[in-house]
């Protein structure tokens, strides 16, 4: 059975007036062109719709039950309409965020604060490692990513929306917690303990290094930015980090921020969708919050198309 809901509609206007004549007035439709959609709706469910006795038009019972669900339908079309113009108001939806690991120690805080101007909206933050915000990119299984270096592997479109500097940070006991302006060349030959090879971070600290003629002495690698505090806090090593990562350590006195020559190392954070994306109005929303903050304006931002 095909039913289009032009079709449905007009059945809805002759049942509701019991007439063509007004029906086809109210649709400004010809009296025939109702007559023929009639016809076809009545050919396609394979029952009278409709009964002529004498001057009077009447509904069957299978038009009785036909115009319940017209009428439900009707109903739910107008719930669409309604959410449909509430999504573009911004007073419900859903919105779905993915960040890299080490960039939740801040996104939480930005969606708390768009979750407070729009409190309707349905916010999901998926935290995760590179490879699986790949993945998510690829199979726009989420409508933004947040993350440091932004893919080659495919076409997205890549936003600048925050500085990411790497430091050096040192157990509160360590010899150079109590020197100032530390060449690098005394920081290459320290141990230090770095995230793996193949993350963005790790490419960034060994470019900088190679940059200015030194070399990592890498002691230990570790695949997250907390296994990194926690092993410099106990005296492991020296260990570079984001400085979004380590707030709470430094306020509690376990951990240092090291004063060194040239450094930190700055890097971004991109705010990321498939360049083929059409963002929703919510995704948007919280794209140009991100870019509008305060705390950001001092930061260039700069739009580009990352291609293979």
């Amino acid at each position: 059975m095909h039913l289009t809901l032009r079709q449905l509609n007009i059945f809805q206007a002759v049942a509701t007036h019991l007439s063509f004549t007004r029906a086809a007035a109210e649709l400004h439709l010809t009296q025939p062109a109702v007559s023929m959609q009639i016809k076809q709706l009545e050919d396609n469910i394979g029952l009278p719709l409709f009964e002529h006795l004498g001057k009077s038009l009447f509904l069957t019972h299978a038009g009785e039950e036909l115009l319940g669900y017209c009428e439900r339908i009707s109903e739910q079309l107008r719930d669409a309409e309604d959410a449909f113009e509430k999504m573009k108001s911004l007073t419900c939806g859903k919105l779905k965020v993915t960040v890299a690991s080490t960039a939740n120690y801040f996104a939480a805080k930005l969606l708390a604060e768009f979750s407070q101007q729009h409190p309707e909206i349905k916010i999901s933050l998926k935290v995760t490692n590179r490879e699986q915000l790949l993945k998510d990119i690829k199979s726009n299984d989420c409508d933004l990513v947040i993350m440091g270096k932004p893919p080659a592997e495919f076409d997205v479109e890549a936003t600048v929306f925050m500085e990411n500097p790497l430091v050096v940070i040192a157990p509160v006991n360590h010899p150079l917690c109590r020197q100032s302006k530390i060449p690098l060349s005394v920081i290459a030959k320290e141990p230090m303990v770095v995230r793996e090879k193949g993350s963005g971070t790790r490419f960034s600290i060994e470019r900088f290094f190679l940059q200015h003629g030194h070399e990592l002495n890498v002691s230990a690698e570790m695949s997250a930015s907390e296994a990194i505090k926690q092993a410099v806090s106990a005296g492991l090593s020296l260990g570079i980090v984001s400085s979004h990562t380590i707030s709470l350590e430094l306020e509690a006195g376990k951990l240092k921020v090291l004063d060194v020559e040239d450094m930190p190392i700055i890097r971004h954070w991109y705010l990321v969708h498939r360049s083929d994306k059409a963002l929703s109005p919510i995704a948007q929303a919280f794209s140009n919050y991100l870019l509008s903050r305060n705390n950001h304006e001092d930061i260039e931002v700069e739009r580009q198309i990352v291609k293979m």
